[in-house]
């Protein structure tokens, strides 16, 4: 990957440090990819934009060095040898809640898809814009940290709870733990129910803009929430959509009696 951005080397000044406890911490990257050319050039595009960088050459670099770094953010290749991106994720999330975005060179729409099924909060490919990768990250950071566990959404009707504390969906007494960003998605159906939620206002609430390209992925991550809490994906009884419009989440008991059958179409 060639990125042509080669920031003039500086010298931070120097802070007042009467004032410096009252300052904004700044974020801390973490940045996985195996080639060194690629980890050195997005640490200038990052340092450049304000940000503290941490290497990793490996998924297994990463998850060793991640409790000492304390990422805000992490930034995952998928191609790499020995332990690929998919499962440096895993073992990530198990140790942090830090935000993931992929920046890959796989740039296949179904590759896309993948990586944000998979549970990724972004999806960048390389060669990237430098500005860009910036404001990808400002904006995961700023989604993640506003949406804030307070409170209990409960369904009795549909025997349905959605726990913005533990971050847990519980269905007919069963419960499942959701990857972020479906699980922020629902959240904002739940806090609107049963009122219709519109494509602009989920957009702009989990991920703080909207244009074209985010409509079409709140529509791939309604598919995936369908195809984990519907009996019959194609014939949705939970999340209902107004076409053109936006989705509202069914409140009532009309959804029929969910046995054996439901277990077999929820995916962990």
């Amino acid at each position: 990957m060639t990125i042509s951005y080669m920031p003039v080397a500086k010298i931070s000044p120097g802070l007042d440090l009467d004032l410096a406890k009252e300052s904004q911490k700044r974020l801390t990257a973490m940045i996985v990819d195996d080639e060194p050319e690629t980890v050195r050039m997005m640490k200038y595009v990052l340092m450049d934009a304000g940000m503290d960088v941490v290497g990793a050459f490996s998924g297994m670099d990463a998850i060793n060095k991640c409790p000492d770094a304390k990422p805000d953010v992490i930034l995952l290749d998928l191609m790499m040898p020995e332990m690929d991106g998919y499962t440096a994720f895993k073992n990530l999330r198990n140790i942090t809640n830090a935000p993931v975005l992929i920046v890959s060179a796989k740039v296949q729409k179904d590759d896309i898809v993948e990586g944000l099924q998979f549970g990724a909060d972004d999806y960048v490919t390389k060669p990237f814009y430098p500005a860009e990768l910036v404001a990808r990250i400002n904006t995961v950071v700023k989604r993640t940290q506003k949406v804030e566990p307070v409170k209990v959404f409960n369904f009795p009707n549909v025997q349905l709870n959605i726990d913005l504390d533990a971050r847990e969906v519980t269905l007919r007494g069963t419960t499942y733990l959701l990857p972020r960003v479906e699980f922020e998605v629902l959240a904002i159906l739940a806090q609107y129910a049963p009122r219709l939620v519109t494509k602009e206002t989920i957009a702009n609430q989990v991920w703080g803009e909207d244009n074209d390209k985010i409509q079409k992925r709140i529509k791939y991550f309604i598919h995936i929430l369908r195809r984990k809490l519907e009996i019959n994906p194609h014939y949705p009884r939970i999340i209902i959509s107004r076409e053109g419009l936006g989705y509202r989440l069914a409140t009532d008991d009309t959804l029929p009696a969910v046995g054996k059958r439901f277990n077999t179409h929820m995916r962990r």
